[in-house]
């Protein structure tokens, strides 16, 4: 089980979570192959240095059920997508200006069955709204 790492600091996972957080290797794998989402170097090591890192915040700050979170230049998901799976009682709009990555974004978002995530092409500046945090 290759995401057996995120097991050993978020243990209270539920199986879909698991199951979530599974997935994301392949998923990425794949788009990474049509589109450089991840360094192709850096692919292997997906849940230490992106997928840990973009929840290094929920071991600080534990976001309520209904918050809104805003992902600032999502590029490929991160850390939106984890955190997303992490709190899926949660909202998050993920942007960002490339719209191949957007792509991307909504096509794993829509693989792991994610309900929690909207995806946008735009720049920050033009975003109208407001939110309770917002990561990037």
């Amino acid at each position: 089980m290759r995401s057996a790492i995120i097991l050993k600091y978020f243990p209270d996972l539920s199986d879909t979570q698991k199951k979530q957080f599974e997935m994301l290797f392949d998923l990425y794998s794949e788009w990474n192959e049509k589109i450089n989402v991840i360094s192709r170097k850096d692919i292997d090591n997906l849940y230490t240095n992106h997928v840990l890192h973009s929840l290094g915040i929920a071991k600080v700050e534990q976001f309520k059920p209904g918050a809104e979170i805003l992902d600032v230049g999502t590029g490929g998901g991160f850390p939106g997508v984890p955190l997303a799976i992490l709190f899926p009682e949660v909202s998050f709009h993920l942007v960002d200006s490339i719209g191949k990555k957007i792509t991307v974004v909504k096509e794993v978002s829509t693989a792991l069955g994610l309900q929690n995530v909207k995806a946008e092409q735009a720049r920050a500046e033009q975003l109208k709204g407001e939110y309770d945090f917002i990561v990037s």
